[in-house]
């Protein structure tokens, strides 16, 4: 099967709209540095200034008044994206069918919706690609209001709620808050500090704060050479940079910041609301694997830190608590982005996942790794050096690359099963071959990493995981919908949607909102149980 391409998997798609834009016009460790010894916050800057309302609820009142609906992008702090309660379960999932459609005018090449939506009392909010956020009619999906800049996004993006504003990012530059009553804009902070660095991330709030970052990525280029992803925590009020955090330890790029670049955050940080700890995962160094002058990433020795990493921060100031590489000197683009806060009966721990297809559990505390746990195809992606053309699985959009979700004391994430061939003197930014192998959905015991079982899924599966009732669901690139049995991991409904999906879904009772955002047109989605016939 020929190649296909996800929206939200930047690599490709910025390749390919710069093209066309073109034609149309280690050990958990205090280190500062790569091994070096240094001042543990070397890699926090100040801000211009600001500083957060400290009159601010830690947990903004929209979030609190809707907690039992989807109020955060991973529905809770602890990044769940799970509702064990809700109606929709294995002895009703058949009654689920669609009760509106809302379409999100403006689709580009791959899509229009990279994201998950929110749902708070009576009110859905959503981003598309063009940076739009339109807030629909829960019962009804007719629209509310629009917020309409058309500035295209790679994605992922989406949106936060707190303290009466909706915040975004806009463009590949900034992020803009909105009056959650109107759309009228507050305000609008420019974050990049080159051109060719952007900004492809849903907010989080906490503690008067929204939570953002930078990566070395936009539509004017990729991987340029000193560019380096930068953790931005600004005012939720004013929106003036309160602290940063640098995700590449020490000044000069792992020796050539002429060559390297790297790091940066693609997904919302899991947060400990009431310790004042942010754990965010962190993405990969480049150039990957090599260039012809300096083959297999050695232009930057080293684990280049803080690259596939867990870093753990202080919420108020950004002081780096504690980091814990999970792959070092990345040569495969092992982004390793998602994290969670899972409970278990020893204790909470702080579960990761990402491209690198592992599943890996570390104490809160001191990031001291706990387990480790592969899941999906693995071939030849052990290999610290390449000596030709080779084959790894996963491949640069293979892995755990959306978000996974937590139930009871069980992980489930998504895996696409996609290979790319890599040589150690060539970059190779442009993804892997999806289509060529069944994805898979897994389950994972929180308490010691045993895999309770793994389901071959149809296609592509880049619908994230989200725990409904005794189900977890996932969507595929190809459109089709798949709900599982928690207990068992057996298929027991799908749905073919009008369109692929590459984004993933939010639940509130028994209503499901899945933008399917290859849709024709590219459009909101929403589900419920109808009347039993029987």
């Amino acid at each position: 099967m020929a190649p296909v391409h996800h929206a939200a998997l930047r690599p490709l798609v910025v390749a390919l709209v710069v093209a066309t834009l073109v034609a149309a016009c280690s050990s958990p460790s205090d280190r500062g540095d790569d091994g070096a010894s240094g001042d543990r916050s070397s890699s926090t800057t100040a801000g211009p200034g600001g500083s957060a309302d400290p009159g601010a609820e830690p947990v903004p009142p929209e979030v609190v008044a809707h907690a039992a609906d989807w109020p955060l992008p991973g529905r809770d702090h602890a990044n769940s994206r799970a509702v064990p309660d809700s109606p929709i379960t294995a002895a009703t999932v058949d009654r689920l069918e669609v009760v509106w459609t809302a379409p999100l005018e403006g689709a580009g090449a791959y899509g229009n919706a990279a994201t998950v939506p929110l749902i708070l009392g009576d009110r859905i909010l959503v981003q598309d690609l063009g940076s739009n956020v339109r807030v629909f009619d829960r019962e009804t999906g007719e629209l509310v209001w629009e917020h309409l800049v058309d500035e295209f996004q790679i994605g992922p993006n989406g949106v936060a709620v707190g303290w009466g504003h909706v915040y975004a990012t806009r463009g590949m530059k900034a992020v803009t808050a909105l009056d959650v009553e109107t759309g009228e804009e507050q305000w609008t902070t420019e974050l990049v500090d080159t051109p060719t660095a952007g900004i492809d991330i849903q907010p989080q709030v906490a503690a008067g704060l929204v939570l953002v970052s930078t990566v070395p990525i936009s539509l004017e280029g990729q991987y340029t050479g000193g560019d380096r992803g930068t953790i931005k925590a600004l005012s939720a009020a004013t929106g003036e940079v309160v602290w940063q955090f640098d995700t590449v330890a020490g000044d000069d790029l792992w020796g050539d910041p002429e060559v390297n670049s790297g790091g940066g955050a693609w997904y919302p940080p899991a947060v400990d609301v009431e310790a004042g700890v942010v754990y965010w995962g962190i993405a990969n160094p480049a150039p990957f694997p090599g260039t012809p002058d300096a083959p297999n990433g050695s232009s930057r020795p080293g684990p280049n830190l803080y690259t596939d990493s867990v870093v753990a921060l202080d919420l108020h100031t950004g002081e780096l608590l504690w980091h814990h590489q999970i792959f070092e000197h990345d040569l495969f683009d092992r982004d390793h982005v998602h994290t969670m806060l899972v409970p278990t009966d020893d204790g909470t721990l702080v579960v990761s996942a990402g491209k690198g297809g592992v599943v890996v559990a570390s104490d809160p505390a001191t990031g001291a790794e706990r387990w480790r746990t592969e899941v999906g195809t693995h071939r030849n992606d052990e290999l610290t050096e390449l000596d030709g053309p080779t084959e790894i699985w996963p491949g640069t959009f293979g892995g755990i690359i959306t978000p996974p979700a937590h139930a009871d004391g069980v992980v489930y994430v998504a895996t696409l099963n996609a290979p790319t061939e890599l040589a150690p003197d060539q970059t190779s930014y442009i993804g892997s071959q999806i289509g060529t192998a069944p994805g898979e959905v897994a389950a994972v015991r929180a308490s010691d990493g045993e895999v309770l079982w793994s389901t071959e899924v149809p296609g592509d599966p880049f619908g994230g995981a989200t725990v409904v009732g005794d189900l977890v669901f996932t969507a595929t690139f190809e459109g089709l919908i798949v709900a599982l049995a928690r207990d068992t991991g057996e298929i027991v409904w799908t749905h073919q949607a009008t369109g692929g999906i590459n984004g993933w879904p939010a639940v509130a009772g028994d209503l499901l909102v899945w933008p399917v955002g290859m849709g024709d047109p590219p459009a909101l989605v929403a589900f419920r149980l109808g009347d039993d016939a029987g």
